[in-house]
């Protein structure tokens, strides 16, 4: 049997992470050939990953990096089978690792074979999955490019992207609130402007149906009912639908014996809490129309007008939570 040194031992592990048994193993039955020793360490974790190929590797790291010029970003998550593997130093510094090769990559694909310590990404991972004993496989791969973006991670569990239609004063400080925005609201859409016609109709009517079956309930237990709106986006809310919201309103404001001279001070309110009630789809799904999270007295949108001539023309969200 051939001896390895402890010297050896320790340069595999640092090659691989591999604990120094496995690595004293590999170094043994390679006949201290270093890189037979890492070729069977992956042949390791490719047996291991192939027995575990129908585990759920919902756990991990997301992970976002920027360019150094701020005009390109990218969020990968590596993904694990527990919670314990997902904290680990060494897993999250691989990720971080990733993630800095995939800045200079396109697709999950072209990461895959793209290099890192010495062998591709997907060598490395088959490697680390014998290291590890878990599998061990890349879960989100998202691609942002624009004259500026900015980023944001929480608790390596969700990461987010935003682009930026210009590189103004403090748009580090503007690209990290909105991605910070995305990652706790999980917006699926920029405006409203966005949504499809069809995809609104049909929303509607789903949700509609929804609080009616609730009220049904409701009134059954004497409690109070939930307001049932007849839309859910701005995208529906017409010239001609408002003017009739603002005559509703009028009939309100006589029936209740208000002066008329005061209308004009009540009006934009009621007017307002009805544009409010009638677009909850665009405050759950539509970035920019969603409330501010750091102010919800502002929109998104309205807070990105605070920092002059610029747009959010993207953002992109990875979760593991």
């Amino acid at each position: 049997m051939v001896k390895v040194t402890a010297a050896e031992v320790n340069k595999l592990r640092q090659k691989t992470g591999a604990g120094m048994m496995d690595c004293k193993k590999a170094l043994v039955e390679a006949e201290g050939n270093m890189d037979q020793a890492i070729d069977i360490l992956r042949k390791k974790g490719q047996k291991i990953a192939e027995k575990r190929a129908d585990r759920d590797s919902s756990e991990g790291a997301a992970i976002a990096k920027v360019s150094d010029d701020n005009t390109k970003g990218v969020i990968i998550s590596l993904n694990c089978e527990t919670d314990f593997v997902a904290k680990n130093d060494d897993f999250v510094a691989l990720a971080h690792k990733i993630a800095e090769v995939a800045l200079d990559t396109t697709s999950k694909d072209e990461l895959l074979t793209a290099k890192v310590d010495g062998m591709t990404v997907e060598e490395k991972l088959l490697e680390q999955t014998g290291v590890i004993g878990e599998k061990i496989e890349i879960g989100g791969y998202e691609l942002l490019e624009a004259p500026f973006v900015g980023s944001y991670i929480h608790g390596n569990k969700i990461a987010a992207l935003t682009g930026l239609s210009a590189k103004v004063d403090n748009a580090d400080e503007l690209a990290k609130d909105v991605s910070m925005q995305v990652a706790s609201m999980g917006a699926t859409t920029l405006s409203y402007k966005d949504f499809d016609p069809e995809f609104v109709a049909s929303e509607t009517e789903a949700r509609i149906a929804a609080i009616e079956k609730d009220n049904i309930e409701l009134g059954r237990l004497g409690k109070t009912l939930k307001n049932v709106p007849k839309y859910i986006s701005r995208a529906q809310l017409t010239d001609e639908v408002l003017a009739q919201a603002e005559e509703d309103a009028k009939a309100e404001l006589k029936a209740e014996g208000k002066p008329e001279k005061i209308w004009d001070r009540i009006l934009p309110g009621k007017l307002e809490r009805f544009i409010s009630d009638n677009t909850t789809l665009d405050h759950e799904q539509a970035l920019l129309d969603q409330n501010f999270i750091k102010d919800d007295k502002m929109s998104v949108g309205e807070y990105v007008k605070t920092f002059g001539d610029v747009e959010v023309v993207g953002f992109k969200r990875v979760s593991l939570a």
